[in-house]
């Protein structure tokens, strides 16, 4: 789908903005894109991240002055918003508009309220490891230029590092952040090996002596920190990795923009819990009944007697595992099927983007298994990664093992669908086509995990693996993974959930095996209400697809669907109905 097609069903589709003053709609344009010229000055790691190339020889602040400084930008575009009605603006920008002012709103309050830049260092062995791989990961400019910026960039880690550490509390630090930070750090040494070494012959003589210069001053810079996270920050961090109710209902409200509460979430988690298992269930004896065909299954199974039955016949999936040192290899193999099989029911239009399924970095490795990363909004076209983590080397086997049984081969052609094919990388890429940089820029994760989520599901209606029954029981367990996220991401930061009980509700009452909960229980502890973004947006992306149904009768069409839900960027969902369905924008009353 081009960019003029995507307008052009914009154009359609969009309710006519009568309403719309082309003086204020005119203000917000200049305003935005004020906004997106200058904020990117305020994290130059950010803004290569995003596209930007303006401060790629640069290296962020971690100071009071340059948070004061986001602050103050915040404030000012916030009462530059203010000034505009945006009830007068094109349907289009309205939506920006509530972006925009949601966006402002929530970097204030995490500066200023949240202030995790105080006790996650997280946030930096992040900085340090995107300010390079930044650089070296997609070729937006000649090899020889990006490394002439990746030495800039290293010469100033020491004074990063010293900032980082005169910034963190280390007493509010808490213990499984410092844990995991401390594994973290040394990750950005390994991309100056795989990533800048290997290149050092290519450079002149004067450039390769000054970027063997600075990889040495990062490395005792990185050392110099680690000592200091080995040392100081671990035997001393003693903060509490619950942020609260207060906190957690707050964050909630920026990270999800949507209607629903913790409450309404946690209600309809339990409820589709209940439902999900059922349907399992239900899947279940007809796998079962393949290997066992005379078997007679009472009319009211007890709870024991149809958790044995799941159980069995997820053992069958389970059993199927890939090789552990070739996950990334068959991860390559389910990406032609799934390409093949949305080609061959015409389930949606795909881009012809560059996709490369690689070996999850070092430094990004401890919080998720698996992760979608693209292009940020400035450089499309570029390559998109489909990052895997490899095994950790000091698991035993029954670990291993463990983990191999979670993501055997069912499971990781639904890790595929999730975070490629039809799921983050496609709907990723149509984003980034969407006329309004603002909005791809200011992109939802609702939106986006709930995508991917609705995508598995779509994949195993539509037929994927010839309708084999256990690709559906193994899509069916990842949706309940899915509530279980939900449930836990407030349980825990809310209620004071404990890993017993954490472990209980992802083994026994969602199929997940002991290494995906050991490592989704330590995932909990280091973010908060991300993990509730795949089972809201999922409700949401059900919600508005049911509602288009009934509203477009007989001429709806699931191709033309999906396109159009692709095509409007990455706004909340709710933004998304009302542009499709021609509802009032939400949030637009003045």
């Amino acid at each position: 789908m081009t960019p003029a097609l995507i307008l052009t069903m914009h154009l359609i589709c969009a309710a006519p903005d009568q309403a719309a003053d082309p003086a204020v709609d005119q203000a917000f344009e200049t305003l935005t894109t004020k906004y997106i010229k200058e904020f990117p000055e305020l994290s130059p790691t950010g803004a290569t991240i995003l596209g930007d190339h303006r401060f790629d020889n640069r290296l962020d602040e971690v100071t009071d002055a340059a948070r004061q400084k986001s602050a103050a930008l915040a404030r000012r575009y916030l009462a530059e918003l203010a000034k505009i009605a945006p009830a007068k603006l094109t349907r289009a920008h309205q939506v920006d508009y509530q972006m925009l002012d949601q966006s402002l709103r929530a970097e204030l309050w995490r500066y200023e309220k949240l202030r995790d830049w105080a006790w996650n260092p997280l946030i930096y062995t992040e900085l340090t490891g995107n300010s390079i791989y930044g650089l070296l990961a997609r070729e937006f400019a000649p090899l020889t230029t990006r490394l002439g910026h990746v030495a800039d960039r290293l010469e100033q880690f020491p004074q990063l590092l010293q900032q980082v550490r005169a910034t963190l509390d280390v007493k509010r630090v808490p213990p499984i952040h410092a844990e995991t930070a401390v594994k973290q750090n040394r990750g950005v040494l390994s991309i100056l090996e795989n990533m800048v070494e290997p290149h050092l012959g290519t450079l002149p003589d004067a450039e390769r002596t000054r970027m063997q210069k600075a990889i040495a001053t990062a490395r005792e810079a990185i050392e110099a920190h680690q000592k200091w996270l080995e040392t100081e920050l671990l035997p001393h961090a003693a903060g509490d990795f619950r942020i609260g109710r207060q906190l957690f209902d707050e964050k909630l409200a920026f990270t999800l923009f949507t209607p629903m509460t913790r409450e309404q979430i946690r209600d309809r988690a339990l409820s589709e819990l209940e439902r999900g298992r059922a349907e399992m269930y239900q899947t279940a004896q007809e796998v079962y009944k393949k290997k066992h065909p005379y078997t007679t299954f009472p009319a009211k199974p007890a709870k024991e007697y149809q958790q044995a039955i799941i159980r069995a016949a997820l053992e069958i999936a389970a059993n199927d595992q890939p090789p552990a040192d070739a996950i990334v290899e068959k991860a390559k193999e389910t990406l032609v099927v799934a390409t093949n099989f949305i080609r061959s029911k015409d389930l949606m239009t795909l881009p012809d983007d560059p996709l490369d399924i690689i070996i999850m970095p070092e430094f990004q490795r401890g919080v998720s298994i698996a992760y979608c990363e693209s292009p940020g909004p400035l450089d499309v076209g570029q390559k998109t990664y489909y990052a895997i983590s490899p095994l950790p080397t000091d698991w035993s086997a029954t670990q291993v093992n463990s983990f191999l049984r979670e993501y055997n081969i069912r499971s990781l052609h639904d890790l595929t669908i999730h975070e490629a094919m039809p799921g983050h990388f496609v709907q990723l890429a149509m984003s980034n086509r969407y006329p309004s940089t603002l909005r791809a820029v200011l992109s939802s994760g609702v939106f986006v995990e709930g995508w991917a989520v609705y995508a598995e599901r779509v994949m195993v209606e539509a037929g994927y693996l010839d309708n084999d029954p256990l690709m559906k029981l193994v899509n069916l367990k990842w949706y309940l993974r899915s509530i279980s996220n939900a449930l836990m991401d407030q349980a825990i930061h809310v209620d004071g959930m404990n890993r017993e009980e954490a472990m209980r509700l992802m083994i026994e009452d969602t199929f997940q095996e002991e290494r995906e909960a050991a490592l989704k229980w330590v995932r909990a502890q280091l973010t908060s209400t991300q993990l509730s973004t795949y089972f809201v947006g999922m409700q949401e992306h059900l919600d508005l697809r049911r509602e288009a149904q009934a509203a477009w009768g007989k001429d709806f069409q699931l191709k033309k669907y999906h396109d159009q839900v692709v095509s409007f960027g990455s706004p909340p969902v709710q933004f998304v109905r009302a542009l499709m369905l021609d509802k009032p924008i939400p949030g637009t009353t003045k």
